[in-house]
Protein backbone atom coordinates (compact mmCIF):
# COMPACT_ATOMS: atom_id res chain seq x y z
CA UNK A 1 0.00 0.00 0.00
CA UNK A 2 2.67 2.40 0.86
CA UNK A 3 4.46 2.41 -2.35
CA UNK A 4 1.01 3.19 -3.59
CA UNK A 5 0.70 5.98 -2.00
CA UNK A 6 4.35 7.54 -3.40
CA UNK A 7 3.19 7.08 -6.91
CA UNK A 8 0.01 8.79 -5.93
CA UNK A 9 2.04 11.88 -4.60
CA UNK A 10 4.34 11.80 -7.54
CA UNK A 11 1.39 11.59 -9.72
CA UNK A 12 -0.21 14.71 -7.72
CA UNK A 13 3.06 16.39 -7.64
CA UNK A 14 3.78 16.09 -11.56
CA UNK A 15 0.18 17.64 -12.20
CA UNK A 16 0.80 20.53 -9.69
CA UNK A 17 4.10 21.27 -11.84
CA UNK A 18 2.31 20.79 -15.51
CA UNK A 19 -0.56 23.12 -14.36
CA UNK A 20 -0.55 24.57 -10.95
CA UNK A 21 -3.60 22.68 -9.63
CA UNK A 22 -4.20 19.87 -7.17
CA UNK A 23 -5.13 16.93 -9.11
CA UNK A 24 -8.74 16.64 -8.30
CA UNK A 25 -9.54 13.36 -9.33
CA UNK A 26 -7.08 11.55 -6.38
CA UNK A 27 -8.36 14.03 -3.33
CA UNK A 28 -10.71 12.67 -0.66
CA UNK A 29 -14.08 14.53 -0.73
CA UNK A 30 -13.09 16.03 3.12
CA UNK A 31 -9.75 17.67 1.28
CA UNK A 32 -7.51 19.58 3.69
CA UNK A 33 -4.59 22.32 4.31
CA UNK A 34 -2.67 22.89 7.66
CA UNK A 35 0.19 25.24 6.82
CA UNK A 36 2.46 25.50 9.61
CA UNK A 37 4.63 28.26 7.82
CA UNK A 38 2.00 30.60 7.73
CA UNK A 39 1.29 33.02 11.15
CA UNK A 40 -2.67 32.36 12.05
CA UNK A 41 -3.16 30.58 9.19
CA UNK A 42 -6.91 29.39 8.15
CA UNK A 43 -8.79 26.65 7.70
CA UNK A 44 -8.38 25.51 4.34
CA UNK A 45 -10.62 22.62 2.76
CA UNK A 46 -11.83 21.95 -0.72
CA UNK A 47 -11.04 23.69 -4.09
CA UNK A 48 -12.32 26.73 -2.48
CA UNK A 49 -9.56 26.03 0.59
CA UNK A 50 -6.91 24.93 -1.60
CA UNK A 51 -6.88 28.43 -4.17
CA UNK A 52 -6.90 30.34 -0.95
CA UNK A 53 -4.00 28.88 0.45
CA UNK A 54 -2.10 29.23 -2.65
CA UNK A 55 -3.14 33.12 -2.37
CA UNK A 56 -2.42 33.57 1.57
CA UNK A 57 0.60 31.83 0.82
CA UNK A 58 2.09 33.24 -2.42
CA UNK A 59 1.33 36.93 -0.74
CA UNK A 60 4.65 37.01 1.24
CA UNK A 61 6.67 36.03 -2.06
CA UNK A 62 6.92 38.45 -4.94
CA UNK A 63 8.87 35.58 -6.42
CA UNK A 64 8.88 31.91 -5.79
CA UNK A 65 9.91 27.91 -7.18
CA UNK A 66 9.46 24.76 -5.43
CA UNK A 67 11.07 21.87 -6.33
CA UNK A 68 10.81 18.24 -5.11
CA UNK A 69 13.87 16.39 -4.19
CA UNK A 70 12.57 13.13 -2.46
CA UNK A 71 9.58 11.39 -1.56
CA UNK A 72 9.58 9.15 1.49
CA UNK A 73 7.49 6.15 2.25
CA UNK A 74 7.07 7.20 6.02
CA UNK A 75 4.14 5.34 6.91
CA UNK A 76 1.29 2.88 5.32
CA UNK A 77 -0.67 6.23 5.27
CA UNK A 78 1.77 9.12 5.10
CA UNK A 79 4.37 10.10 2.60
CA UNK A 80 6.74 13.11 3.00
CA UNK A 81 7.77 15.08 0.33
CA UNK A 82 10.96 17.23 0.65
CA UNK A 83 10.92 20.60 -1.74
CA UNK A 84 13.77 23.05 -2.75
CA UNK A 85 12.30 26.33 -1.98
CA UNK A 86 13.39 29.83 -3.70
CA UNK A 87 11.28 32.72 -2.75
CA UNK A 88 12.06 36.72 -2.87
CA UNK A 89 10.35 38.08 0.05
CA UNK A 90 7.04 40.58 -0.56
CA UNK A 91 7.97 44.36 0.47
CA UNK A 92 11.36 43.03 1.55
CA UNK A 93 13.20 41.63 -1.29
CA UNK A 94 14.75 39.29 0.95
CA UNK A 95 15.58 36.26 -0.96
CA UNK A 96 15.44 32.58 0.83
CA UNK A 97 16.35 29.34 -0.48
CA UNK A 98 15.33 26.40 1.70
CA UNK A 99 14.22 22.81 2.05
CA UNK A 100 10.27 22.59 2.58
CA UNK A 101 9.11 19.33 3.69
CA UNK A 102 4.82 18.31 2.43
CA UNK A 103 3.38 15.55 4.19
CA UNK A 104 0.76 14.11 2.68
CA UNK A 105 -1.61 11.71 4.28
CA UNK A 106 -3.65 9.04 2.03
CA UNK A 107 -7.33 7.68 3.54
CA UNK A 108 -8.79 5.44 1.07
CA UNK A 109 -6.40 5.85 -1.90
CA UNK A 110 -6.71 9.43 -2.13
CA UNK A 111 -5.04 12.63 -0.77
CA UNK A 112 -7.03 13.45 2.59
CA UNK A 113 -4.86 16.09 4.19
CA UNK A 114 -1.82 18.19 3.33
CA UNK A 115 0.77 19.91 6.07
CA UNK A 116 2.92 21.76 4.97
CA UNK A 117 6.19 22.07 7.03
CA UNK A 118 9.67 24.40 7.45
CA UNK A 119 12.00 21.48 7.17
CA UNK A 120 12.15 17.84 6.77
CA UNK A 121 12.66 17.22 10.03
CA UNK A 122 9.25 18.39 10.72
CA UNK A 123 8.03 16.59 8.61
CA UNK A 124 9.29 13.20 9.94
CA UNK A 125 8.25 14.58 13.14
CA UNK A 126 5.17 14.90 12.64
CA UNK A 127 4.22 11.34 11.34
CA UNK A 128 6.38 9.93 14.37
Amino acid sequence: MSQENVELARRGVEHFMATGEQLWEQAHEDFEIHDHDILDAREYRGRTGYARWLEDWGAAWAEFSVEPEEFIDADDHHVIIVWRLKATGRGTGVQVEREDAMVITVRDGRTARVDWCNSKQQGLESVG
